[in-house]
């Protein structure tokens, strides 16, 4: 019989950085981003578990959030942010004025265009993926909150929806996004040690 799992996207909100890239860089949430997010999940079903990014701007929702509720907190490193390299921290206009064209062409197609030092595409995705389908079987038939970023929600959204990583920018992930997403899978079978 198969197990359903559910699982809770819900990005970060507005952090006092403001409207810029952000990845690695550990900037906090605003007064006004902690609103957003608990207001999103003011009528959330009970979890059983909350899973977080270790960035300021998640964790530290999510640990006031699991402490109210009573809820085991895991941190994963796999869930953070991609890193934008030379980007990181910058706003548009300000890329824009150092290297004209290079936004255009990062939105149009991401894997072919990154930032300058930043972390591949194709790797960002790998770990994401990779720690994505270990959820299941950490929590099977469990509902987990999970608090990340926007690029991490894009890539499981992209890999859902069986679209080209070249499309994941044109998903709309703005800020105290909550997509609820349920993973129906066979159980785990348990081996059992030889007789």
């Amino acid at each position: 019989m198969a197990v359903h799992t559910h699982i809770d996207l819900l990005r970060h909100g507005e952090t006092l950085a403001g409207s810029v890239y952000l990845g690695r860089s550990d900037a906090p949430l605003s007064e006004h981003g902690y609103r957003q997010m608990a207001e999103v999940l003011a009528d959330a079903p009970r979890y059983d578990a909350v899973l977080s990014s270790p960035l300021m701007r998640c964790v530290a929702f999510a640990k006031d959030y699991a402490q109210r509720h009573g809820l085991p907190l895991y941190r994963d490193t796999r869930f953070q942010e991609m890193d934008f390299g030379a980007w990181d921290g910058r706003g548009a206009a300000e890329i824009a004025a150092a290297d004209p064209g290079a936004l255009e062409n990062f939105w149009l197609d991401p894997v072919a265009f990154a930032p300058p030092q930043a972390e591949p595409l194709l790797s960002f995705q790998a770990r994401v993926l990779a720690a994505w389908r270990e959820l299941p079987v950490r929590y099977p038939g469990q509902r987990v909150l999970l608090v990340t970023h926007g690029g991490v929600m894009r890539i499981i959204l992209c890999h859902l929806q069986q679209r080209m990583l070249t499309e994941l920018l044109g998903l709309s992930v703005p800020h105290a996004a909550l997509h609820r997403i349920c993973v129906e899978h066979e159980p785990r079978q348990t081996i059992l040690p030889p007789a």
